[in-house]
């Protein structure tokens, strides 16, 4: 099971080499999610759209529609590259526990055993941006308070506290430094947001934030590698992924899509042109390498990283993690098995916060009912800022990726419409003969 790769196998079904019924699904019910999103796509709510369904290791259902760029009208394929943003973070998740699995790391270890400018970091206690008052930690950061977000830093574009302001005012939104207009490394990254106070104590609470960031440093320390080689020799090489990087090389940018934005709680439907491919910070080599949404990628080469993620840790004959580990990964290790409503506090996440947890590097259904979808129990999941999302079921033995390029996420409800696309289409629970 799942010793093909994803590139054939989309070729495959295109062909109509496909074996739809057999894999516990009514095929016209799978036919009709084009169907769906083709209106997103003719009303221009949407640049494009891909979606591929995977079960017991066999594509289900792969369609894709709309174009590169909505005036010239060239249409996308199964090839196309797309900045997956967020969607980079269980990559990083991965590889922070490929170090745990060699004995590198401990995610009880305080953070700044491995990058001891955290040493001093301190929490917010009053004041606003220009004029404020920390205080010394109670607690450390721990490296488990980095890959599940309560470590207590931020991202520049959340909302509800003073001290986020501090982000932008450093040059940590878009990662330059203030004084010489330089794009940070990682290094540089890490020293400068070291210095700014964290939100609260870390544990304390869930708050999205650029933690995974920190952890693509963490990797980078620990391995004595950078992290973009640290990625192709250990998991993009392994799982075949060769499309997938911080950058798209000159020689791909004709397969790569350009990148829309509309405004979150706007009337209108109109999208503006934000990311250009070719002259934008993804077509070109950088050095601030995102562990928490730095990557693009194809659906196929993302499909290699699920069914690896399915498979309990291998793919195609190459062991990247064991199955223990994933299954530690994809537990709830908020505390007390809280959900993200428990612990959150209602601003920005790739996920809803009803009836999920968390765990290492994704969000995880722990309550059916109070998520309101009919994902099995143990499903993960997670998207990125420009509309792309994944979901893994080990229950059904079944993972689906949605791909297109809209900025904010959030603007559309595609994602749980999918879901329930998705699902709707099952006829059977069982395993497959």
């Amino acid at each position: 099971m799942g010793r093909t790769l994803y590139k054939e196998k989309i070729a495959n079904y295109l062909n109509r080499d496909q074996k739809t019924e057999e894999l516990g699904f009514d095929n016209s019910r799978l036919s009709y999610i084009p169907e769906y999103f083709s209106s997103y796509v003719e009303q221009e709510r949407i640049p494009n759209f891909v979606c591929l369904v995977s079960r017991f290791g066999e594509v289900a259902h792969y369609s894709h529609q709309g174009f590169k760029n909505t005036e010239s009208k060239e249409e996308i394929n199964n090839e196309t590259i797309f900045r997956i943003y967020s969607m980079t973070k269980p990559i990083t998740s991965v590889a922070i526990m490929m170090l745990y699995e060699r004995g590198l790391i401990r995610l009880e270890h305080e953070l700044y055993r491995y990058l001891p400018e955290f040493k001093n970091t301190e929490v917010w206690e009053t004041g606003d941006i220009n004029n404020f008052k920390t205080k010394p930690l109670n607690n450390p950061i721990l490296i488990r308070d980095l890959l599940t977000h309560t470590a207590g830093f931020t991202y520049d574009f959340m909302l509800g506290h003073p001290a986020i302001g501090l982000y932008r005012k450093n040059g940590l939104h878009d990662y330059k430094n203030i004084e010489t207009k330089e794009e940070m490394d990682l290094e540089e990254f890490c020293n400068k947001l070291s210095t700014l106070p964290l939100l609260f104590e870390p544990g304390e609470k869930w708050h999205y934030s650029c933690s995974i960031d920190i952890l693509g440093r963490v990797v980078e320390v620990v391995s004595g590698m950078k992290l973009d080689a640290f990625f192709r020799e250990n998991i993009f090489n392994p799982l075949e992924m060769f499309d997938t990087g911080f950058y798209v090389e000159k020689d791909k940018l004709d397969r790569f899509s350009d990148c829309y934005q509309t405004v979150l709680g706007s009337k209108k439907k109109n999208m503006t042109l934000s990311h250009v491919a070719g002259n934008d910070e993804f077509s070109k080599s950088r050095n601030f390498l995102s562990g928490g949404g730095g990557l693009c990628s194809t659906i196929s080469d993302y499909a290699n990283f699920c069914q690896m993620l399915l498979n309990k840790g291998i793919f195609n004959g190459n062991r990247i993690l064991s199955p223990t580990t994933i299954d530690f990964m994809t537990q709830n290790h908020l505390p007390n098995n809280n959900t993200l409503q428990d612990m959150g506090d209602s601003s920005f996440s790739e996920t809803r916060f009803d009836g999920a947890g968390f765990g290492l590097g994704f969000s995880v259904i722990i309550d059916q009912v109070r998520s309101a979808m009919p994902a099995s129990v143990g499903s993960f999941s997670w998207g990125g800022m420009a509309s792309t999302f994944f979901w893994i079921d080990p229950k059904e033995e079944l993972f689906s990726i949605l791909l297109t390029q809209l900025i904010p996420s959030g603007r559309y409800p595609i994602r749980p419409q999918a879901q329930t696309l998705v699902y709707a289409a099952i006829n059977s629970l069982n395993k497959k003969n």
